[in-house]
């Protein structure tokens, strides 16, 4: 009992230190579990939202699959459905784009329904509808609804709403984030298809690998392109997302975790050196050697536990919700929820566990000495001269210098854990920093030295050739061609973009440092990022087809420039003509404010417009880059500040022994100073490699489509150094105080 007031007591006297151990292992484990929770949540849910719809393991395409070619691909499956999928316009404003599934069976990738009826491939009277896209137009179950395609007209109900596995990514073709009120899709039973049916898609299940089944399916049918689930678009852009999350989640919590630790252990170590003469009291009057060791790790148990415990509870619970909102801009699923892993029980236990053995190492080698030698403050180490202190340069440094050399000598512990905090703290933000550094310099490249254009028109399948010149001529546009592709080359395979481009100042072309580059007439470029990853050079050949187009095209690369949102291929239109492909354009692209209303104009939009949609793609990233900001921030002052309190206390001595000697305040200030300033700058310079690599790792994340230049800008350099020099040197100068209140007769008084 008596113990135990004398902890409460220590801990009421030493609130700010211990507040400090609080706020670590609270920092630590809020950061680790909330960002992991967050990538769980987005695993979780997701899996369990595909083994719900029961997602396709491929999806087989071509012009039409008929009973046979169904019979014979069943012999190698485990299960098989149709569709027809077909692009129509719903008759209402602005005519928005609904991709129509017409489902045979519906055992595969199943509709999801969240309000209605569950979907009835024998119903033929109904739609199931995007929910999304029903909210974005205001739709209702029970409304009808009237979509046009292939010169047909059809009229259904709406009898369900719901999202689909499918369609948890989906693309827009006029901005990098999903206009739900301009696009949508829907689901059909085939008997509703108002004629007779062709299928273009299968849907198929399957237990041997990819490789396997693409054999098979080469010996058994013709077909037009095979696209395995890892390769689906919606899935890939999912799972690339997931990716970076994961990323963030393996790199950046460690480093808390670490710095906390070594707070942890130079804060207990601080303060059961701090009450070594107590100790030697305690073994005086007769408390035995576990009985101490086993209060004074209380000391370090009971902040750590309860700093574990409430992040382990909070951080789930909070940093998940911070970035769900900014997903769902982007992402579809009927539910977003964190996720649940033991390893943050474990880690948090762990934490708990070496707190305690921190404490108990600590205390043990004083418990073992007698109460005499205990209640003695503690011998100054022995340091002999190294060469340096030996050779004829250490006479020319100053006083200052010299001391703060042989005091880092003696004390190379609190030496190094100062060091690798600051270390830490500076990866952690030129690693924040950076990131939001290269998110800018990305959309700079693309919107200011890429695009020069200010509106882009997205052309109706059914526009007027003559409206069409007419509007070229009166906004002095240029047409252009942006279909998908699919590319085949060193037996990877992905689906990308294809630009055909007139020689148009509206575009500039550039390469991997941003420089521009002229792509001749007839050449055939390829961008930077899609040349790496399937490993092609100037030269080379790849083999790729129109997606919808069954007239697979080879070419030889004859460039390579660099686009930071879109991989693929650029070429003129005579070149696309050569290859044996029609020049169809898709859009027109204007230096003009184009707001007038045509049939053969479907959407317009803008530059800015554009750089908005890229905010909001990006907007999760950036939620991340301010989450790691404050608690770089955060991290940073408390280990500076517990590293300063660690450093007074191991000095308190010395300090005492030069005042006695008469040296000023001033220049003890000045001691402690430079050495701060000098352990922060070894640890700011070996920070920033470290940050450099943190950064490289969440780039190389970011999945097939971003092309990212990791940016280590003198900005981003000098905006860290400031906030670290700012918060050591304010640190420090918190205890310079201490030096005039500093008890001489104490720090210097010997108990024989």
């Amino acid at each position: 009992m008596s113990l135990s007031k004398k902890m409460l007591r220590e801990i009421k006297i030493n609130r700010t230190q211990f507040i400090a151990i609080f706020l670590m292992a609270f920092i630590g484990i809020f950061a680790y579990s909330g960002i992991y929770a967050e990538y769980y949540g987005l695993e979780q849910t997701s899996n369990e939202f595909y083994a719900q719809t029961n997602l396709a393991d491929g999806w087989v395409y071509n012009t039409d699959f008929d009973e046979s070619t169904f019979d014979k691909i069943s012999d190698f499956t485990t299960d098989v459905d149709r569709q027809a999928v077909i692009q129509s316009v719903a008759d209402m404003e602005n005519q928005p784009d609904i991709t129509l599934h017409f489902i045979e069976k519906g055992t595969i990738s199943k509709f999801y329904t969240t309000e209605g009826k569950k979907f009835n491939a024998s119903d033929a009277s109904g739609v199931w509808l995007d929910t999304r896209f029903a909210e974005a137009r205001n739709l209702h179950v029970g409304d009808t609804i009237k979509l046009e395609f292939n010169n047909q007209t059809i009229k259904k109900e709406i009898k369900g709403l719901g999202y689909s596995p499918e369609y948890v990514f989906e693309t827009s073709p006029s901005s990098l984030t999903p206009d739900f009120s301009t696009m949508g899709f829907a689901y059909l039973s085939a008997r509703a298809y108002p004629e007779d049916i062709e299928y273009d898609t299968l849907l198929v299940k399957y237990n041997i690998s990819d490789k396997q089944f693409r054999e098979k399916l080469d010996d058994s049918i013709d077909y037009l392109s095979f696209t395995k689930q890892n390769d689906h678009l919606s899935v890939s852009k999912f799972a690339d997302e997931m990716a970076q999350h994961k990323m963030i989640g393996d790199v950046f919590p460690i480093v808390f975790i670490l710095v906390t630790f070594l707070t942890l252990l130079t804060t207990m170590t601080r303060i059961v050196s701090h009450q070594r003469t107590q100790i030697g009291i305690l073994k005086a009057v007769g408390f035995k050697d576990k009985t101490i060791i086993l209060h004074y790790i209380s000391y370090g148990f009971w902040p750590v536990i309860a700093g574990a415990v409430l992040g382990l509870i909070t951080g789930p619970m909070i940093i998940p919700q911070m970035f769900y909102p900014t997903m769902t801009v982007s992402y579809s699923m009927p539910s977003w929820n964190p996720g649940f892993d033991m390893s943050f029980v474990y880690i948090a236990i762990s934490l708990v566990v070496l707190s305690v053995l921190v404490t108990y190492l600590s205390c043990r080698r004083i418990s073992k000495e007698n109460p005499a030698n205990t209640m003695r403050p503690k011998a100054p180490d022995v340091s002999s001269k190294g060469m340096l202190e030996r050779s004829r340069f250490w006479k020319h440094l100053n006083f200052n210098i010299r001391w703060n050399i042989r005091d880092a000598k003696s004390n190379k512990f609190r030496a190094l854990m100062t060091i690798v905090g600051v270390m830490g703290c500076v990866a952690l933000l030129i690693a924040a920093f950076g990131m939001n550094d290269s998110l800018e310099e990305l959309k700079s490249w693309e919107y200011d030295d890429i695009s020069h254009y200010e509106s882009k028109l997205l052309l109706s399948s059914e526009a007027n050739p003559l409206e069409l010149y007419y509007i070229l001529n009166e906004t002095d546009g240029s047409f252009i061609m942006q279909q998908s592709i699919e590319i085949k080359a060193n037996d990877e395979e992905d689906t990308v973009t294809l630009l055909a481009t007139n020689n148009t100042d509206l575009i500039s072309y550039t390469d991997s440092n941003m420089n521009p580059i002229e792509i001749e007439e007839g050449d055939v470029s390829i961008s930077q990022k899609l040349a790496d990853r399937f490993g092609l050079a100037i030269g080379d050949k790849v083999k790729w087809h129109i997606v919808g187009n069954d007239k697979w095209v080879t070419s030889k690369i004859d460039q390579i420039h660099a686009e930071p949102i879109q991989q693929g291929l650029i070429m003129s239109p005579d070149t696309l003509e050569d290859e044996g492909l029609n020049f169809t354009p898709t859009n027109i692209l204007t230096k003009e404010k184009f707001g007038e209303n045509y049939d053969s104009i479907k959407s317009t939009t803008t530059i800015r417009k554009m750089e908005e949609s890229w905010d909001q793609m990006t907007s999760a990233v950036m939620m991340m880059v301010y989450v790691v900001t404050i608690v770089a921030g955060a991290l940073a002052i408390i280990v500076l500040y517990n590293l300063g309190i660690l450093s007074f206390t191991e000095m308190e001595r010395e300090i005492a022994t030069l005042k006695v000697l008469g040296f000023r305040t001033n220049v003890l200030r000045k001691l402690l100073l430079t050495q701060n300033v000098i352990f922060t700058a070894i640890g700011y310079v070996l920070g920033l490699p470290l940050g450099l690599y943190f950064m490289t790792l969440m780039m190389n994340a970011a999945g097939n489509s971003l092309y990212y230049i990791p940016s280590l800008t003198w900005g981003n350099i000098l905006l860290t150094a400031v906030i670290t020099f700012s918060i050591s040197i304010g640190v420090n100068l918190m205890f310079s105080d201490k030096i005039n209140d500093l008890n001489m007769v104490e720090a210097l008084k010997d108990v024989d």
